[in-house]
């Protein structure tokens, strides 16, 4: 079951079309060229997970395009439609376009069944035009994606192709935005099931660790016992052309208020087998703990599972 809201300033609730009817242009450049950004969200219970934080992201993407995008209000009024609508089918009753304006942000660490997933999707419109085309898409999860929270994935390392200052050198890449363009991603998923793996870990020419194709990377060090116990919790650096991470940034904000040390990079391919834990975290996925690296086990899997469990908490948290 798929709902689609489209945004329309005439419509403060947004425009529900039939997700079963076509609905975009041909000439749309969103389809004809990946030209546009997008964000997906988790939904827990009706609540949506740190929607402002993706908000943000959502425009600070399309200012790295150039691209015109409707206002967060506007955003807002859409999602909580698209909500409304697909709980309100998911029950087999017919939803309300007269959704509530606000969003409140969810709890939970996502491991309920109540969930589905937002993607706000906004594109440079037809080709000759002037208006964006944007919409709110709410779904299922993936299936995979929640497994993958328990059983833990299997990653290769690959190469992105690139140095870790390209990022400064050549903005018109646009390694920081979330843009449409996602064949290059997913083709690098591919790659990885055709050769026994889940998931990757991108590394620049330089020797830099990067980011999953939908994914920031984490690792963590754990010494001592009890209440003196250190946890450390790592991600790479921003600067070297990595998307910032919605689901990374609040988890290090809880992390830090319950008295773990964080780390920004640089990270290097060692540092993740020297680790005692790594994981892959997204707003959908959420946390997905690391078991093998290249065929090489990550830590011990006593520790990884402690450690997840420790994270899942602070998860559960954030907002």
């Amino acid at each position: 079951m798929t709902v689609l809201v489209f945004l329309d300033p005439s419509l403060p609730a947004g425009r529900i079309v039939d997700a079963a009817v076509p609905a975009l242009l041909a000439t749309d450049q969103g389809a004809t060229r990946g030209d546009g950004v997008f964000e997906s969200l988790l939904v827990v219970g009706g609540k949506i997970r740190k929607s402002q934080a993706h908000l943000d992201r959502l425009e600070s993407s399309a200012r790295a395009m150039d691209l015109r995008i409707p206002p967060q209000d506007l955003w807002r009024r859409a999602m909580a439609t698209a909500v409304t609508e697909f709980r309100g089918n998911l029950a087999g009753t017919v939803g309300s376009a007269s959704a509530p304006t606000g969003n409140a942000a969810g709890v939970g660490n996502g491991a309920g069944d109540d969930e589905l997933v937002l993607k706000l999707i906004v594109t440079r419109g037809v080709e000759g035009g002037t208006t964006p085309t944007a919409w709110v898409q709410a779904s299922e999860p993936p299936a995979a994606g929640r497994a993958q929270r328990e059983t833990g994935v299997d990653v290769l390392l690959l190469d992105r192709g690139y140095d870790s200052s390209i990022a400064e050198r050549a903005p018109w890449l646009l390694l920081g935005a979330k843009t449409l363009s996602y064949a290059v991603n997913m083709a690098a998923l591919r790659y990885a099931r055709a050769h026994g793996a889940d998931d990757v870990i991108f590394t620049s020419g330089d020797g830099r660790v990067l980011e999953g194709p939908t994914s920031s990377v984490l690792l963590a060090h754990a010494e001592g016992e009890g209440p003196d116990r250190i946890r450390r919790l790592i991600t790479p650096q921003l600067d070297s052309g990595i998307l910032p991470g919605t689901s990374q940034g609040a988890l290090f904000a809880a992390a830090k208020a319950a008295g773990w040390e964080l780390g920004y990079g640089p990270v290097e391919p060692a540092d993740l087998f020297d680790a005692d834990a790594v994981w892959l975290i997204s707003s959908v996925r959420l946390l997905a703990p690391v078991n093998r690296i290249d065929g090489r086990e990550i830590g011990t899997a006593g520790v990884r599972r402690a450690l997840t469990a420790e994270l899942n908490e602070l998860i559960a948290r954030t907002q």
